[in-house]
């Protein structure tokens, strides 16, 4: 099997299975295999799942088998195969550490849920599951994540230690975990201060952890939190719906105006935690943009407003064109600082990517909203109505902003939307 006459990336069922199965030196590449167990979790049958299994069991403890029974246990646990819980269990005792991590979401992911599929632990399942946390080297986080999501309250006595973890992120599951369990109620207040950590992966990791506990007091100090807009939104939608149920928090007073926030994204509502220790070049802002850590693009984008209102846009257009075009963080940066510098010169890369389709653009479309609407040209009207009915929940939510802001709004009366609040940010303009 040195050569393959098929995708590694579009397998049927069948092929996946077969690389699966395909010795690693008969392979042209090794990672095939990986790729394969990857590739199953978009088949969902008895026969995916019997093969993963044996693919757990594959002897052999080379670094391309021990990848691909790491990729199987996770699969089956996306897959939620409760069959294959015996095979994945056992793998709580192996040597290596990310098969152990593995292991244990994917138990959780098998175990937890409300639908017809949700199945009961026994205690010893859980127990070994705690004993992780005794073992050193170990992903600490995930286990202690897992035993919140489990309600196994027998371990909180385990788990309160790690609540003074040095490490940030496995401190926040802690003290989540723990108040899940109705317990150092107090302490949430420390998961909240996270979100201004110097750490974007304390920030990114306290942000899942406020989700998983509702914890909706939250909400305005995430919406200033220097983390991706995406991230944000997933939060506060989150947080809101179950506020809103609760009957505990309303849309108008404790939500809408921190979406409204979010969705804009200007850098004066975010609490920045890093500085410059001299003003940056023109030069240097411009490329932080393309920066993984928000926290430094957001401090590069006051930059550019603050400091270069003039320079900035014919800067922002050469880097457009040079790479921000296929850069999807970027790419959203630039879109969003071509509306705060009223740039009407943009208005045909703001249109474009408006209705843009391409899914790692998503978040540009919602720049391009904002900006359009802040533009105030009012043939932006009719190209934000037609991307409704395209639009994600968040876009939906910018257009009508934008509409707003345009006094588009009463010609725009057939827009509806499924998504309660979308639905309430109509009702609100609307009055």
């Amino acid at each position: 099997m040195k050569k393959t006459s098929f995708s590694i990336f579009h397998l049927t069922e069948e092929q996946a299975i077969a690389l699966l199965y395909t010795p690693s030196d008969q392979l042209e590449e090794p990672s095939d295999r990986y790729i394969a167990a990857s590739r199953l979790v978009e088949h969902p049958s008895e026969r995916t799942v019997q093969a993963l299994i044996q693919a757990i069991h594959q002897p052999g403890d080379d670094l391309d088998n021990r990848i691909v029974r790491r990729k199987s246990v996770e699969t089956l646990g996306h897959l939620r195969a409760a069959q294959a819980l015996p095979s994945i269990r056992s793998c709580l005792g192996d040597d290596d550490c990310y098969t152990v991590e593995n292991a244990v979401w994917a138990i959780g992911e098998i175990a937890s849920g409300k639908d017809e599929r949700h199945i009961s632990l026994d205690e010893a399942i859980l127990e070994e599951i705690t004993n992780v946390l005794t073992r050193p080297g170990q992903n600490y986080r995930v286990v202690i994540q897992t035993l919140g999501k489990l309600g196994y309250k027998a371990a909180a006595d385990r788990i309160r230690p790690w609540m003074q973890a040095d490490n940030l992120m496995v401190a926040s599951a802690a003290i989540a975990t723990l108040y899940r369990f109705g317990d150092d109620i107090s302490a949430m207040a420390r998961v909240v201060d996270m979100l201004q950590d110097a750490n974007v992966n304390v920030r990114r990791s306290c942000l899942q952890d406020l989700i998983d506990t509702h914890y909706y007091s939250a909400i305005p100090k995430i919406a200033q939190s220097p983390i991706s807009m995406v991230f944000r939104l997933r939060a506060i939608q989150s947080l809101a719906l179950v506020g809103i149920d609760d009957q505990a928090i309303t849309f108008t007073k404790d939500v809408e105006p921190y979406l409204d926030q979010v969705i804009a994204d200007h850098p004066d509502t975010i609490e920045l935690v890093h500085e410059y220790d001299q003003t940056p070049t023109l030069e240097f802002a411009v490329n932080e943009l393309y920066e993984t850590d928000f926290g430094r693009c957001y401090l590069a984008t006051k930059t550019l407003l603050d400091v270069y209102p003039q320079k900035a846009p014919e800067a922002l257009m050469t880097a457009y064109e040079d790479k921000a075009h296929h850069d999807y963080g970027g790419y959203y940066h630039v879109m969003r600082l071509f509306g705060w510098l009223d740039y009407e010169p943009a208005y045909k890369l703001l249109v474009k990517a408006l209705h843009n389709p391409e899914a790692q653009f998503k978040k540009a479309r919602v720049a391009g909203a904002i900006a359009l609407g802040r533009l105030g040209n009012p043939y932006a009207i009719d190209e934000l109505q037609l991307a409704w009915d395209t639009a994600t929940w968040e876009l939906q939510y910018a257009i009508l902003i934008a509409l707003n802001h345009l006094d588009g709004l009463n010609q725009s009366e057939l827009l509806q939307s499924e998504h309660p609040l979308v639905q309430a940010k109509l009702s609100s303009l609307k009055g």
